[in-house]
């Protein structure tokens, strides 16, 4: 709704929430990267660590699903997994059966920053839950769906008009 349609209450309530939003995109960027990027991982970026987090512990990984799960080519993600390789957090396989099919998969250290990203996560989510009841979950899950649903939209939208 935008702001003055109806009511001083609506325009608070948008101001809010448009002021909300905007911080905390900012300041969860901003804090996982100050997180996640410890002393022991300094050697990699956010980024990195999104692609290690795509890539998981199942090894069965080519370029092109970690590619789809990021939402990017796998021709742009060739830089990133080759820097990733260089510092040895992923490693490549060719297929035994398809010489021409990669594999990714992540290397020990590699685990180890996964498993680090992962805990993060973990206690974010719970910092959420834990004051929350479970009616007050449910409305949080409804409108968490609705703004991916309005992302995944917008970034479809975007890619047809640019």
């Amino acid at each position: 709704m935008p702001p003055g349609k109806k009511g001083d209450r609506l325009v608070d309530a948008y101001e809010t929430i448009n002021d909300i939003l905007v911080n905390l995109f900012n300041e969860i960027l901003k804090l996982e990267e100050e997180a996640i990027i410890t002393e022991e991982f300094k050697d990699i970026t956010n980024n990195d660590m999104h692609i290690i987090e795509a890539i998981g512990l199942s090894g069965e990984n080519t370029m092109s699903v970690v590619a789809k799960k990021l939402g990017i080519t796998a021709g742009s993600l060739t830089t990133s997994i080759n820097s990733l390789v260089n510092k040895k957090y992923v490693v490549r396989k060719r297929s035994e059966t398809d010489r021409r099919v990669v594999f990714i998969g992540l290397t020990e250290k590699g685990k180890k920053a996964f498993d680090h990203h992962k805990e993060y996560h973990k206690k974010m989510t719970e910092a959420v839950l834990e004051n929350l009841d479970e009616k007050e979950i449910a409305i949080l899950i409804k409108t968490l769906n609705g703004l991916s649903d309005f992302f995944k939209g917008y970034g479809e939208k975007s890619k047809k008009t640019g």
